[in-house]
């Protein structure tokens, strides 16, 4: 006990990062972003927090937590010649296998450039167009249903959450292994998936035993069998997937067709990274889709004088369902702004990524503590009412130069 209370002293009294605002319970120790964490409150504590504290907010003994534009660059931009480069916080970006590989999330500056390049056919312009036919197939799917349960039950509530969730999920699915879930089809959950809404609980359980590396091993052991259960699966069915898609070696144009029409894509890359980034497909091009399109539709509908402007827009561009493309899609201002305003509102990932200070100090308007973590919360950055953006929707806010 007396240890501990000498911790908490340092902490307020002669840590480095003392002369930072927030909170002195959070000063003194990381339990109180621990609890908000593994509550799910995390990013609307931390919008409170801003919103009292100001710009830069100490969240824990050894993090701050950033909201300004200015420190964006700073944090996340490009190493300058004169600086060194803020490096990603290893409690956050390594997974917990023994066997952890590098993938274009975990990797480092240099290794996430050669990452980028294997991948950079089959996430291009070009290659949007060729699998715009495999978007089609499933969003003409969503539609059909929804139609057709408004014809059949029309007092009938659809949990449209799930409906995004079906669509996304079976989209990745076909673009990265040739082989659609079915759950549009089935209306449910695929095993898969349900292992993929796990790791995210997993994830959350792994960061807040990161904050007492000594103990790691042993307090992994009270996370509920079931999660790590769940996340096994989620890696044995991108395993199983990614070899059969290799084995097809096709030309459809789906991410692995693309990849290896490189030619290079197995020299530069081994086969227990292609199951890592198959992984990360399964959670950043569904889920995070999906959340996006949710929290974008419940603004529309509670905003209903927005939603009638889009929906004109929308309906005067085209003659019919049959002439919507993705190239004439983007040149609606409106949509895109809805876009805007929906991951200002409602961003898939809104905690903040972050980042370590190496031993220089890197930022002009303000010093850098050497070790110290630092990130940028999307959601207070875009939400609170300290910074540039609005509390509440304001679709004109980003594209007034766009709009008679």
């Amino acid at each position: 006990m007396t240890y501990q209370a000498l911790v908490y002293s340092y902490n307020i009294y002669l840590h480095p990062l003392k002369r930072y605002p927030g909170p002195r319970i959070c000063a003194a120790s990381a339990l109180p972003l621990i609890r908000q964490s593994l509550k799910g409150n995390a990013v609307l504590w931390m919008v409170r927090l801003h919103q009292e504290y100001g710009e830069v907010v100490r969240v824990s003994p050894n993090e701050l937590s950033f909201n300004s534009a200015g420190a964006w660059k700073d944090i996340y931009g490009h190493r300058k010649s004169d600086r060194g480069a803020l490096q990603k916080d290893p409690r956050f970006y390594q997974g917990s296998a023994a066997n952890d590989v590098v993938d274009i999330i975990n990797a480092n500056d240099a290794d996430h450039g050669n990452i980028r390049r294997v991948f950079a056919n089959a996430f291009s312009d070009r290659a949007l167009k060729k699998q715009e036919s495999l978007f089609l197939t499933h969003v003409d799917k969503l539609i059909s249903l929804l139609g057709k349960d408004a014809v059949l039950s029309p007092s009938r509530m659809v949990n449209m959450v799930d409906m995004f969730n079906f669509t996304t999920f079976d989209i990745m699915g076909d673009l990265a292994f040739g082989e659609t879930l079915n759950m549009l089809d089935e209306s449910g959950y695929h095993p898969w998936v349900s292992a993929v809404f796990a790791n995210f609980r997993f994830g959350t359980y792994l960061h807040c035993i990161r904050y007492f590396p000594s103990l790691e091993n042993v307090l992994l052991q009270f996370v509920p069998r079931s999660l790590k259960t769940k996340q096994k699966m989620h890696g044995s069915f991108s395993q199983s997937r990614v070899d059969r898609r290799l084995e097809k070696q096709d030309a459809r144009p789906d991410i692995w067709g693309l990849v290896l029409q490189r030619g290079d894509c197995e020299v530069s890359m081994s086969r227990l990274q292609m199951y890592a980034h198959s992984n990360l497909f399964m959670i950043a091009g569904t889920e995070t889709t999906a959340t996006l399109l949710s929290g974008l539709l419940y603004y529309l509908l509670t905003n209903r004088e927005k939603l009638a402007r889009l929906t004109v827009e929308i309906r005067g561009a085209f003659e019919n369902e049959c002439t919507i493309t993705i190239e004439r899609l983007q040149s609606l201002k409106y949509l895109q702004a809805c876009i805007d305003e929906g991951l200002r509102m409602y961003p898939p990932i809104s905690n903040g990524l972050p980042r370590l200070v190496p031993s220089v100090m890197l930022m002009d308007w303000m010093d850098w503590i050497w070790g110290s973590i630092q990130s940028i919360q999307q959601g207070p950055e875009h939400q609170s009412s300290r910074s540039n953006a609005y509390p509440i929707p304001d679709w004109e806010t980003w594209h007034t130069t766009s709009f008679p």
